[in-house]
């Protein structure tokens, strides 16, 4: 007996020829996709709205309205004084 088991027969080599060619191994890998950009939704102050009531309307918590006092200090100077007919903007959570 010999080292290669029962007899001393060598072991019948790979057949590689059904392999097909592919990309090559030398090319850059594939860029990350960008994150998706997500837009700010536009909401139409009506009467009796505050940024609190908005803010727990559109995140659940009335305690997020900074966030939205935050997106449109453009249009707002005092989080107090919001109007019926402005459009805010509001943010992603």
């Amino acid at each position: 007996m010999g080292i290669f088991g029962s007899d001393d027969k060598p072991k019948p080599k790979a057949n590689f020829s059904n392999v097909q060619g592919g990309a090559s191994s030398t090319a850059p890998p594939p860029k990350p996709a960008a994150p998706p950009v997500i837009e700010p939704r536009t909401y139409t102050v009506v009467a009796g709205d505050s940024l609190s009531k908005i803010a727990k309307r559109e995140y659940g918590k009335a305690s997020l309205w900074p966030r939205i006092f935050e997106a449109n200090k453009d249009l707002v100077k005092d989080p107090n004084k919001i109007f019926p007919g402005q459009k805010l903007k509001i943010p992603p959570k």
